[in-house]
């Protein structure tokens, strides 16, 4: 077998100088700045953050924001911190965040606590894992991984036993609930047997059981949205429940004292997450809930499109610049448009809704994308977009399909506060790039 050579995050690669940014481009308006260029509206994002403190709180959940979307030190402030409470478990896609919030000071202030690696742990990454697992114990901090194969249980044992001092890791169990992106499926045999085996690790300390519903995106309504919020609790239940009937059997039965965490999210089941849809839930809980979900504080088409939001919800746009137009050359005779806004500004993800974008205002569509251009196409008038007209030179602003993939594209963010007028820059976000 070809050695594993453990990889370090380039930290020196980190960010672009936040005050550099800020002395440029706060205070100056929107039609000011470089196309295409990705604005957030702060008022909005924290609106967002705050209604979903709510609905966690209904719910009697704890909360574990995912920073993956946008990735700043600004935003994590806002997805933990409201009027309604505090939370300090984060969620990471990328070491590079984790380190960012290391960096960025919000452990050292006590904002975040708790740090999961949001994918099933990559096994040459346990270096950089192990320091980071140092930093966050010297403020009291816990880091978390998720597990789905023994291999990663048997590589970490391998690990810790080369350690002057070993530990124990603190895991979710990551679920397939039949996306088959990652997890573990429910199936009782093989379940417990791997149950079995972690239980009997000298590495891994299990803190809970962990799933994403990921195809609640295709949801149309609320109801829709809370089947599968309530599927993803019957999946980490019964997780949680073939779990304690292997340690009942176990002679270490008490390596696990605390009740199991089950971790539960995507922004349509989070957004479902009411008072009213905890009623709905019948079975015991063989733990206690935590919810988890990262898009919610931006929004998109996709969100859209499942009716859990309205527009005035999405607090992201990209702005663009109109670079040519081209009378009658679309179908039925419409006029189409050039911007200069294409698939790396905007992202080439679809959704239910159709296109790459709407523009805001406007009864326009971004109907075809290349790298750096994307081609504007007339649509039918509807509520809030029915202005027809545009002319080479126009500034527009775009929403997306997906704002993850979108923000992901972009340096830095422009940040205006539709508190405060919306109509100039108030402040600059500078996301932590790279792995």
């Amino acid at each position: 077998m070809t050695p594993i050579l453990q990889t370090k995050t380039p930290l020196h690669f980190l960010n672009p100088d936040k005050d550099a940014l800020v002395a440029d481009f706060v205070g100056k308006p929107l039609n000011a700045l470089r196309t295409p260029a990705f604005i957030v509206d702060r008022a909005v994002f924290a609106e967002n953050c705050r209604k979903m403190h709510e609905n966690a709180r209904s719910w009697r959940a704890t909360f574990r924001a995912h920073l993956k979307t946008h990735k700043t030190v600004e935003g994590t402030r806002l997805q933990l911190v409201s009027d309604i409470g505090r939370a300090s478990a984060v969620a990471v896609s990328t070491l590079m965040e984790a380190w960012g919030v290391v960096q960025g000071g919000l452990v050292a202030d006590g904002t975040v606590k708790d740090i999961l690696y949001g994918l099933p742990i990559g096994l040459n990454k346990l270096d950089d894992l192990s320091a980071l697992h140092a930093e966050m114990t010297k403020y009291g901090g816990t880091v978390r991984i998720l597990l789905d194969h023994l291999d990663q249980v048997k590589f970490l044992e391998e690990y810790e036993r080369k350690q002057e001092h070993p530990k124990k890791w603190s895991a979710f169990i990551k679920m397939n609930g039949g996306l088959k992106r990652a997890g573990i499926l429910p199936e009782p045999v093989s379940f417990k047997a791997f149950m079995r085996r972690v239980f009997a690790s000298s590495a891994i300390s299990v803190f809970g059981f962990y799933t994403h519903a990921g195809y609640s995106y295709g949801s149309t309504s609320a109801e829709e949205a809370t089947s599968y919020l309530t599927g993803e609790v019957r999946l980490t239940n019964d997780a949680a429940a073939m779990a304690m009937e292997v340690l009942a059997e176990s002679d270490n039965r008490e390596v696990n004292n605390q009740p199991f965490v089950l971790s539960v999210g995507s922004t349509p089941t989070a957004l479902s997450a009411t008072a009213e849809a905890k009623l709905k839930m019948t079975s015991i809980l063989n733990g206690t809930l935590e919810l988890h979900t990262g898009n919610y504080p931006m929004l998109d088409l996709q969100q859209l499109h499942t009716t859990l939001i309205g527009r005035p919800q999405i607090s992201q746009k990209v702005l663009a610049t109109v670079i040519s137009y081209y009378p009658g050359r679309g179908s039925d005779g419409q006029d189409e448009a050039m911007c200069d806004a294409g698939a790396i500004a905007m992202s080439k993800d679809t959704g239910r809704i159709p296109g790459f974008g709407e523009v805001v205002g406007k009864s326009w569509k971004l109907g075809r994308i290349s790298q750096e251009h994307g081609i504007l196409v007339q649509v039918a008038p509807e509520s809030g977009r029915t202005d027809p007209t545009l002319k080479i030179g126009d500034t527009i602003e775009i929403v997306g399909q997906h704002a993850c993939l979108i923000a992901a594209a972009h340096q830095w963010y422009y940040i205006v506060d539709s508190d405060e007028g919306g109509d100039k820059v108030v402040d600059i976000w500078v996301p932590w790039k790279g792995w």
